[in-house]
């Protein structure tokens, strides 16, 4: 099976510690990349909260990611904020064999 057009390959499965977080680039964008009971999800890892790069590194609980720096929740299937607001952007991810792709895309900036 091929990816579909837009994925890019990012790492193997078992790269990925289970509620461990690790970060990549994928087309130039800061992805945070989770494996929760054998799902993966990929989200931004830039916190919206202080546009620090680090939700990588937070705390998995109850499908949410908290980010280290002030607690704030994400589901990690959307990556809305708490109460369904909007939070960080979720990536689309295909698991072919033993490759993890993720699809990103690039926030446009309106000045």
């Amino acid at each position: 099976m091929k990816a579909t057009e837009g994925f890019s390959k990012v790492c193997k499965v078992n790269d990925l510690k289970d509620k461990i977080g690790q970060r990549f680039f994928v087309d130039d964008v800061d992805v945070a990349l989770f494996k929760v009971e054998e799902e993966i999800f990929a989200l931004s890892n830039v916190c919206i909260h202080q546009k620090a790069a680090i939700i990588y590194d937070g705390y998995i609980e109850n499908n949410c990611v908290y980010c280290p720096a002030h607690g704030w929740m994400f589901d990690l299937r959307t990556g809305k904020f708490s109460q369904g607001m909007k939070g960080l952007d979720s990536y689309e991810v295909q698991i072919i064999g033993e490759d993890v792709y993720v699809k990103t895309f690039k926030k446009e900036l309106k000045w």
